[in-house]
């Protein structure tokens, strides 16, 4: 089961599956506003690798968001301008309404890119 394993390996696969399949998803509402939520004093953005793994987080806070689907162009020139504005956090893969893995945009972008220099060879 994807809540057994840690969250920095959630977050290794997530890395993965997003490169492979191009896209990544979070939640939005239906009005077309992304969910947030508020963590230690910090909002936070959340991200999924596929909208199968959204499931878990559509606890009853959450039941009326849908899942939405980001293409990497999406991504860079709607959605990381977005968090870098809000100085939002980033917490990839959360399981079960618990955290998942929690990131800055900095590292997000690097680790991202890494992977996909990586993927490239």
């Amino acid at each position: 089961m994807i809540n057994a394993i840690l969250a920095s390996d959630r977050y290794k696969h997530f890395l993965q599956t997003i490169i492979r399949n191009n896209e990544l998803w979070t939640l939005i509402d239906n009005e077309g506003n992304f969910a947030l939520f508020e963590v230690n004093n910090a909002i936070v953005f959340s991200l999924w690798p596929d909208d199968a793994s959204i499931e878990s987080n559509l606890t009853p806070d959450w039941a009326d968001y849908i899942p939405f689907k980001i293409d990497f162009n999406a991504l860079e020139e709607t959605v990381l301008p977005i968090i870098r504005l809000n100085n939002y956090i980033i917490n990839i893969y959360p399981v079960e309404g618990r955290i998942g893995y929690v990131v800055s945009l900095n590292d997000f972008i690097t680790d991202l890119n890494t992977n996909l220099k990586d993927n490239a060879i």
